[in-house]
């Protein structure tokens, strides 16, 4: 089992910024991928970043660019820095982590931070 705990979340002006965080603890396997999602209201959960144990990283189009993904290893931990933030960007935000093996992957998911982006 993986527990994930995601914080940093809150209430930021259009064009500011928040980093959040979430820390992995547990069954983590060497090969694994770390991520967010985010879920609006009415809307399903989409990708946001992800970035691999190796340090790949891939966004969705809606923030390449405006938002940076980046992981500690030793602290198993994911961050997400956001940036040039828009009214669209408010959403639930899920931390994700993927355990790859030799039979396939199983997905953990963190309980969610609200991201509000208002004036």
């Amino acid at each position: 089992q993986v527990h994930l705990v995601e914080s940093g979340g809150g209430l930021v002006q259009p064009g500011g910024s928040l980093r959040l965080s979430c820390a992995a603890s547990g069954s983590i396997f060497s090969l694994n991928a770390m991520g967010w999602f985010r879920q609006a209201p009415g809307k399903g959960r989409e990708l946001v970043a992800i970035i691999t144990s190796g340090g790949s990283a891939n966004y969705a189009d809606s923030v390449r660019g405006r938002f940076t993904i980046s992981r500690d290893n030793a602290k198993n931990t994911v961050y997400l820095q956001m940036n040039s933030l828009k009214p669209e960007d408010a959403a639930v935000y899920y931390c994700n982590l993927k355990n790859y093996d030799g039979y396939g992957r199983v997905d953990y998911w963190g309980q969610g931070t609200q991201v509000t982006v208002s004036s």
